[in-house]
């Protein structure tokens, strides 16, 4: 099975673009997002998905220098899932964001679909996002993110999880809940998870805290359904200068506890053993990736 060359790991604000809406594309572009998603699902109605198609795929073979190009398809199953993959495999893809995704079994046959269009095409192979937002997804979620060695991360999608259930958007103990499922599945597979999009845009307080809440649950970033999202959003998932520091001075430590054959050890008057050494290792190459120096 090819892997992707993409990783996902430093996308901390990915901004949805609805396919119709080509003249938000260049905007999007311009934004500090660190990926753009074009949409060809849900905020796509079925009479125009093949415009939508058309445009996003004039807008990927422009390429986007800087930007991770996503697109979100129709899901597997769904009359528009292979014209969608064909129209889109090739040059300026980066991800195929996979929705309602349910099984592993299903994802197996929708990545077998894309590799077989994509062969056809002489194209490389695409990241694979994955969304979790059914009971029977999140349920399986772990199956799911180690199905395929081409899955390069979950995202959630709470509209489809909560709305035709009754579950309120603002529920923290069922946003909890559903975070610390995925991020554990995500771990499993050990690829990033994403939280999923917020549309109450005139709150970014609200905002805010839901990417600082799933930040705590080591979620590597979240959709954004509006520009104005996207500054809170790179905020509160790029490590801070004071977490910088620390992650450089107990990496430091680590590496003088190797070389003397010391398994556990303290920094800043806590002890520290491999699991703190990695933790820290990790902040240092996301700090890295973003173009952030180690504090002095």
């Amino acid at each position: 099975m090819r892997t992707s060359r993409i990783s996902l790991d430093a996308m901390r604000s990915k901004l949805f673009l609805p396919g119709t809406r080509p003249e938000l594309f260049a905007k999007g572009a311009a934004s500090a997002a660190d990926a753009l998603s074009y949409d060809l699902e849900d905020s796509v109605a079925p009479e125009r998905k093949a415009e939508a198609r058309s445009h996003v795929a004039a807008a990927l073979r422009t390429g986007l220098p800087g930007k991770l190009a996503i697109v979100r398809i129709n899901a597997h199953g769904t009359p528009h899932f292979a014209e969608d993959v064909a129209a889109l495999v090739g040059p300026g893809l980066d991800a195929i964001n996979l929705p309602m995704v349910e099984s592993p079994a299903m994802l197996r046959e929708a990545i077998a679909e894309i590799a077989r269009a994509e062969a056809a095409a002489g194209a490389a192979p695409s990241a694979i996002l994955v969304n979790i937002e059914t009971p029977r997804g999140l349920r399986l979620a772990a199956e799911i993110a180690c199905a395929d060695p081409r899955v390069a991360g979950l995202q959630i999608g709470y509209g489809d999880l909560f709305e035709p259930f009754g579950i309120a958007r603002d529920d923290e103990v069922a946003l909890h809940q559903v975070r610390l499922q995925v991020r554990l599945a995500a771990a499993e597979a050990r690829v990033p998870a994403f939280d999923g999009a917020l549309a109450a845009i005139a709150s970014p307080e609200r905002c805010q805290a839901e990417a600082e809440a799933s930040r705590r649950l080591g979620f590597a970033g979240k959709s954004c359904i509006h520009p104005s999202q996207i500054a809170v959003v790179n905020a509160a998932f790029q490590p801070s200068p004071q977490e910088i520091a620390r992650a450089a001075r107990v990496v430091a430590a680590a590496t003088a506890a190797e070389a003397a054959g010391v398994g556990a050890y303290t920094v800043d008057g806590q002890m520290v053993d491999a699991p703190f050494a990695a933790s820290a290792r990790a902040v240092l190459a996301l700090a890295e990736r973003l173009g952030l120096a180690p504090a002095a």
